[in-house]
């Protein structure tokens, strides 16, 4: 048995194209809400969360449905067909409603357009899981990881671009992305046979699930989503308000903030990989508390840097950079582990548990940032002590996770066409 490097690249495209769209929305509906529109930033996070919140709830059941659709084209490829093409049209219009009168405007199509990228993303991630054996799981992930890490430098850095030419150009060019990304899966991803012709069994629900996860005798799945949980908290306070940062603190235009986040992007896609095989040699919760400890330190690091510091040279860009590293291990290790603890059966029901608790910090995260910056006068930069904070309650959650490393199983045979 070997990693299909060819295919679980092709795999790859979903994320890339998912990660364009959200790089995009991260960067300018921010400024959008809060410049074009003239949001407080505790009323910017309200709106951006909105979306979040039903995100949250729906996603786990989305990836419990995945695992009991039994179709022609397979359990994951339906949702991928259907929703794509609704989130890319919504994205589409998004700069095209940026106008004083059409507030509520906005927020409707931004909501329908986050909820339909919600419905296919937790199957394009399943599908990983369901082609790829548990050895491997850590090096797929790298590498899927990697084109979604392409795709989120070319949101920040051709989208600065863009954007600089017409506001509207970075949206449309994601939409397109992400329709012609999404094809490609389902053109060249065939999913595993048995999983269309498996009989339907019942399978748990996710208030069921979070009873089972919940009921364990062994922590280990309950401390790593609630580890997860942590660690997204902060990452999202840091990744919603970064480009209003640099537009209020630094005193920066939005398209060279949101450039700068092209660091993080360009570091993370080349450490994918690495993390990915670091993960295999040292193991998946050594590598996830190694970039803990780095991405909280340099977080930490950024909020006592003068800002005259962080305006000129390369200081900025070079601790953006190492944010990058340590976020790739992090982020690339902590789905395999996840699948890892898994039952088998329900590879989807996991996938959407691990979207749930993320979901949930993406929605914690801006809304307590948000309210803080309000409260402290307009300090943005409080994010950066949100994030260290949370980083440290994640590194004492992962120390008592025990499972989750790769284990021995057959292969699930796929083939792409």
């Amino acid at each position: 048995m070997k990693l299909n490097v060819g295919r679980t690249l092709l795999l790859g495209f979903g994320f890339f194209g998912i990660s364009i769209v959200t790089g995009i929305n991260k960067s300018y509906v921010g400024p959008f809400l809060g410049s074009d529109f003239g949001l407080k930033a505790n009323e910017v996070s309200i709106v951006v969360t909105l979306a979040t919140i039903i995100t949250f709830l729906i996603q786990p059941m989305i990836g419990s449905l995945s695992d009991n659709t039994r179709s022609r084209l397979g359990r994951r490829m339906p949702f991928i067909i259907i929703f794509a093409p609704i989130a890319a049209l919504g994205f589409a219009l998004l700069p095209t409603l940026v106008q004083p009168d059409l507030l509520w405007g906005f927020v409707v199509v931004l909501l329908l357009t986050t909820v339909a990228l919600a419905l296919f993303r937790t199957p394009v991630i399943a599908l990983m899981p369901d082609i790829t054996p548990s050895q491997f799981r850590s090096q797929a992930n790298g590498l899927i990881n990697l084109m979604g890490g392409i795709g989120g430098i070319l949101a920040f850095a051709a989208g600065a671009f863009l954007y600089g030419l017409n506001r509207a150009l970075p949206f449309f060019a994601a939409a397109v992305a992400l329709v012609l990304a999404c094809a490609i899966v389902v053109w060249r991803i065939k999913e595993p046979k048995d999983s269309d012709t498996k009989a339907v069994e019942a399978r748990p629900a996710l208030i069921r699930s979070l009873r089972v996860v919940l009921a364990a005798r062994e922590k280990s799945a309950l401390l790593l989503f609630l580890a997860i949980f942590a660690w997204f908290v902060g990452y999202n306070a840091v990744e919603t308000f970064f480009t209003l940062y640099g537009v209020k603190m630094l005193k920066l235009p939005a398209n060279n903030a949101a450039f700068l986040l092209s660091f993080v992007a360009l570091m993370f896609v080349i450490f994918a990989v690495p993390s990915g095989y670091l993960a295999g040699r040292i193991g998946r919760r050594k590598t996830i508390l190694t970039g803990i400890a780095l991405l909280g330190i340099l977080l930490s690091f950024v909020r006592v840097l003068p800002v005259e510091l962080q305006t000129s040279g390369i200081m900025l860009p070079v601790l953006l950079a190492l944010v990058g590293i340590a976020w790739s291990m992090i982020n690339v290790n902590s789905l395999a582990m996840v699948v890892d603890v898994a039952p088998q059966t329900e590879l989807g029901t996991y996938t959407g548990l691990y979207y749930f608790f993320s979901t949930a910090a993406a929605v914690l995260g801006p809304i307590m940032a948000g309210f803080l910056i309000e409260a402290l006068g307009g300090d943005y930069g409080v994010i950066f002590v949100i994030a260290p904070i949370t980083l440290l309650l994640a590194f004492v959650l992962m120390l008592g996770v025990r499972r989750g490393e790769p284990t021995e199983q057959v292969l699930v045979t796929a083939r792409a066409e």
